[in-house]
């Protein structure tokens, strides 16, 4: 059976601890195009936040999944399609590779592991909450983060390979390097997307972007645009491709 997520070109990340752009509702997030909707944020989660986005969210026809940033805060809510559990790669402590993920299988009634899925994070900006929070060596070559995607994939069998910028637009050769070590496993960006040309450019290099912080500092019509340019670099990459094949 083939992972949803290998169809999607563009993700919007909704941190629970944010507001909206006055004025606007989940049902207009929901409408901006978006593949996806991921649920979830660094800092100062609770389950009473997670579940007011998720039960508004859930009401419109877009895939909804938790990316719960500890275990106290995971919603067992049947409307969602799936839980992304992050683990990072380049973590200096191993409690962010298989740590907390001990801490995981004990929630109350286990996991759900039909729709539970895990993220290979490669934390790469240093100034960001999560590398901070993750004591993450963002210090890496394109070679390096080539590397990190290789063992994601091949060691561990990881199926999504997420390159996190979070806060500010990230080093395409970086990201390209990724995505070239890539066989199966689905290349996701975030950081710094803002307009059409962002979004475009980083999708060129992965195989879905990441707007998070931008849904709540500019608002829906910002992450249309940017659901335009990752969808027209979907589409030329496309056509590049049969171009060479035919």
């Amino acid at each position: 059976m083939t992972a949803p997520w290998t169809d999607w070109d563009h993700i919007t990340k909704i941190d629970p601890d944010k507001d909206l752009v006055e004025g606007e509702t989940f049902e207009d997030v929901c409408a901006t195009g978006t593949d996806a909707l991921e649920i979830g944020g660094t800092l100062d989660m609770t389950e009473e936040k997670m579940e007011r986005v998720i039960d508004a969210c859930a009401k419109h026809d877009v895939p909804v999944y938790q990316e719960p940033s500890n275990p106290g805060v995971v919603i067992d809510d049947d409307a969602l399609d799936g839980y992304l559990i992050p683990t990072v790669f380049n973590a200096k402590d191993s409690f962010w590779v298989t740590g907390a993920h001990k801490e995981w299988v004990r929630i109350e009634d286990g996991l759900d592991w039909e729709r539970t899925h895990t993220e290979a994070y490669i934390v790469l900006n240093p100034d960001s909450s999560v590398a901070e929070y993750t004591e993450a060596d963002t210090d890496q070559t394109a070679e390096d983060v080539a590397s990190f995607a290789r063992v994601a994939e091949k060691m561990f069998g990881q199926k999504i390979v997420y390159v996190e910028y979070s806060g500010t637009y990230g080093d395409t050769e970086k990201v390209a390097a990724a995505h070239d070590a890539l066989d199966e496993a689905t290349l996701f960006y975030g950081g710094g997307i803002h307009d059409y040309d962002s979004a475009y450019g980083m999708a060129t290099h992965s195989d879905a972007v990441v707007v998070g912080n931008l849904l709540h500092d500019e608002g829906v019509d910002a992450v249309r645009e940017t659901v335009e340019g990752a969808k027209d670099a979907k589409a030329d990459r496309d056509a590049e491709a049969g171009a060479r094949t035919a």
